[in-house]
């Protein structure tokens, strides 16, 4: 990756076409390097503020870059990016040591990649292998984040970590929809990287992951495309595959009480954990043809809003107020609102997926891969679980799922977790 380039003098992108051929992972890495982006559908980025404000400026160099110090770990309450690869890994190192080492050598590889730079030093020794791998020299750094978490397993007594871990750090319940993989679950550590251009997400991953050889390797990765969910007012409410608005009242980050109360960590975690916050993934998959045979009247019942506006039922337009009492019973909107489950309001920060055909049926693999950050996964428990009578659920199966601390944010020459190893 180069230096950051007068983002004033980039031009936005054409809308992408619809693919007509059979798609595979191999098939979306290979449009997304050419710049192509033939799954994307989303929209172009958007000018960018702080890592945790979401505010946005017009112009001047920092529009590409999303600072990665701060008091909150960006990637979380960041105007939400249009691309994503999330790797989890597991940690193969017995040593304490590593994995600090290795947490070290992650924030400051991210810290200059976010800035738009080469993730280390350059090495011009002929006979060494390279220290960046490349495909990102000549990009701007396309707002890109990355967020670091430690899953439930990182606690289990190898490290000299289990006294440490968080309550509320365990492994989610058996949920409504589970028909889990646990090729595609779990995970010692994750990495969430987003960014505007694919090609500077993957190599975000790519990089990070060679730093980590002989530490820790991949568990299960997923690219996605087109956010499913706005986490700025300065936003559009973008679709999901279904064709519907997702996330139409997600908080938002320039809602900050709501924000210190439902995704913030405070006092009751320990101190390393403080401005942190939890990070709970799921891999959503759609079963798209059946969804395709539903009539227009049945899809529309099924979520509680009209398919072209996006309006609830009862109302003309999107952020119209929802009244339960015109809403179909077992809609996804009447049961997903936080006044359904106490008050448990989550971050979404979703994103679609499709990777190709499946090995069953040739039916197409793409859904949703949910994100979502709160200060308690227990408020996620807590809605998955109202969803239990969702009539979404006769579309939709829960294939993957993973949840992870994510530590406050990191001072210049820090690193993420160092409260935790420190």
């Amino acid at each position: 990756m180069s230096e950051p380039t007068d983002p004033t003098s980039e031009s936005q992108p054409a809308e992408p076409a619809r693919p007509r051929r059979r798609l595979s992972r191999r098939a979306l890495l290979g449009g997304a390097g050419a710049g192509a982006a033939a799954l994307a559908a989303g929209g172009v980025g958007i000018a960018i503020g702080s890592a945790d404000s979401g505010s946005s400026s017009s112009s001047g160099a920092g529009d590409h870059v999303v600072p990665f110090d701060g008091e909150h770990q960006a990637g979380i309450a960041t105007a939400a990016q249009d691309r994503l690869h999330f790797a989890a890994f597991d940690v193969v190192s017995d040593r304490r040591e590593d994995v600090a080492g290795l947490l070290r050598a992650w924030t400051e590889a991210a810290r200059r990649m976010t800035a738009g730079r080469p993730p280390g030093p350059a090495n011009a020794v002929e006979l060494a292998p390279p220290d960046d791998t490349g495909e990102a020299f000549g990009l701007t750094a396309a707002r890109l984040t990355v967020t670091i978490g430690f899953g439930p397993s990182l606690f289990d007594g190898r490290f000299g970590l289990a006294a440490r871990r968080p309550a509320a750090l365990r492994d989610l319940p058996a949920l409504p929809g589970d028909e889990l993989d646990g090729a595609r679950s779990g995970g010692d550590l994750c990495v969430q990287a987003c960014a505007d251009d694919p090609q500077v997400a993957f190599h975000a991953v790519r990089n990070l992951a060679r730093i980590a050889r002989g530490t820790a390797v991949i568990r299960w990765s997923q690219l996605g495309f087109g956010r499913t969910s706005s986490t700025s007012r300065a936003q559009d409410t973008p679709r999901n595959l279904m064709g519907f608005k997702d996330g139409t009242n997600n908080l938002k980050a320039e809602d900050r009480a709501a924000l210190a109360e439902s995704v913030w960590v405070g006092g009751e975690a320990p101190d390393w954990m403080r401005g942190g916050t939890y990070l709970v993934a799921r891999r959503i998959r759609m079963l798209i043809e059946v969804w395709d045979r539903a009539s227009l009247g049945d899809q529309e019942q099924t979520f509680g809003r009209h398919k072209v506006s996006g309006a609830p039922f009862g109302g003309r337009a999107e952020f119209d107020a929802v009244d339960p009492a015109r809403l179909p019973a077992d809609s996804h909107v009447r049961l997903a609102r936080p006044e359904s489950n106490g008050g448990a309001a989550l971050l979404r920060r979703g994103y679609s997926f499709t990777d190709g055909l499946d090995d069953q049926l040739g039916q197409l693999d793409a859904g949703l891969f949910f994100i979502s950050f709160q200060r308690d996964p227990d408020a996620f428990v807590k809605v998955q679980s109202s969803l239990a009578r969702d009539a979404l659920n006769e579309y939709i199966k829960h294939v993957g799922s993973a949840v992870f601390a994510v530590p406050g944010g990191t001072q210049p020459g820090g690193y993420v977790g160092q409260p935790l190893f420190a």
